[in-house]
């Protein structure tokens, strides 16, 4: 494949990326960024601003309101400050040196923030699994859901997903994980960093999350319609909104979970195999949409709860450096 065109000695990788271009082939920063890449860097930094605050104002939440201070929310913690580390590190090093650029230089700061992105995302996607056990547990089997689901048992979880988490990272990044094209074939060692890598860090905890979001609709379904049998009159009502704000619940966290991470997963997996691989600007995008879930993470899990959404007005109200609020009822 031709990157590009040739312009006074130099190839202009346009068809790549917008911001960089080949010069002595040296793949490097364009010194005259085009307006599509300013446009570009504005937009991709403002998801990252993005990220971080959304999930800074959950972790503030979480840590100053002592009402707060439950098993969920410690799993909720836990994911915030996955995504915030996303947003933070990965999306800053994925801007200055991008998917396509480490294609061309497999050093070590590539292999940094391939590392970081792996860890992080992964640790992101196990604690929404963990999130799922924890609403099981809470929905399916109410009354033993104290005994199964305490604080230390919590501990555990997020423990395990961030060992998880760290483990499946080094060893795919050491086996030598592609986001991109192969020179000419992919290494067997490629090959199996690039199915097993997704197939533990993503595509076990997706099923998982799948049939157990799938088990919680089925009760939630039967708890109404067991209200509705029994008055039939005066809770039909009740019973359909509680039956609609399950359908809806898990069709939007599943939905968005699926749609940001599956394209990417599934490109990574088959791109070794293809006989033409996918464009890079495709691998940078979906490399992109599925970070881009650590921004919404924190409108799903915090926002669809009220509390939540009391203590953010408290803290951007700025009440906090007013008063003691750390006891206060939140609605």
């Amino acid at each position: 494949m031709d990157p590009g065109s040739t312009v006074n000695g130099s190839r202009i990788v346009e068809d790549i990326h917008p911001c960089y271009e080949l010069n002595d082939d040296t793949y490097m920063f364009s010194r005259n960024p085009s307006i599509t890449c300013v446009l570009l860097y504005v937009f991709l930094g403002s998801l990252s601003v993005l990220t971080i605050c959304g999930n800074l104002l959950v972790i503030a939440s979480v840590a100053y309101f002592k009402q707060l201070h439950t098993p969920t929310n410690y799993l909720i913690l836990s994911l915030a400050v996955a995504d915030l580390l996303v947003g933070v590190v990965v999306f800053p090093f994925s801007m200055a040196f991008t998917v396509t650029s480490c294609l061309y230089h497999e050093d070590t700061f590539c292999k940094i923030r391939d590392g970081f992105d792996v860890i992080l995302c992964t640790s992101s996607i196990l604690n929404l699994c963990c999130i799922s056990i924890d609403r099981y547990y809470a929905i399916c089997q109410p009354l033993s859901y104290k005994t199964k689901i305490s604080t230390q048992v919590t501990l555990s979880m997020i423990l395990l997903s961030w060992s998880i988490s760290v483990l499946i990272g080094i060893g795919i990044i050491v086996a030598g994980f592609s986001q991109g094209t192969c020179e000419e074939m992919c290494s067997v060692d490629v090959v199996v960093a690039n199915t097993m890598g997704p197939v533990f860090s993503f595509y076990f905890p997706a099923v998982t999350m799948l049939c157990i979001y799938l088990k919680i609709f089925l009760v939630a379904q039967r708890q109404a319609n067991s209200i509705h049998n029994s008055n039939p009159q005066s809770t039909k009502s009740t019973a359909n909104r509680m039956e609609r704000k399950a359908t809806k619940t898990l069709a939007i966290v599943m939905g968005v979970f699926l749609l940001c991470l599956t394209p990417y997963f599934t490109c990574v997996v088959f791109q070794p195999l293809a006989l033409e691989p996918p464009p890079l600007p495709v691998i940078e995008t979906l490399n992109w949409l599925t970070l881009s879930n650590s921004m919404i993470n924190p409108l799903i899990y915090a926002f669809f709860y009220g509390w939540f959404r009391s203590a953010f007005k408290v803290i951007l109200s700025g009440k906090i450096l007013r008063a003691d609020l750390a006891n206060s009822k939140l609605v």
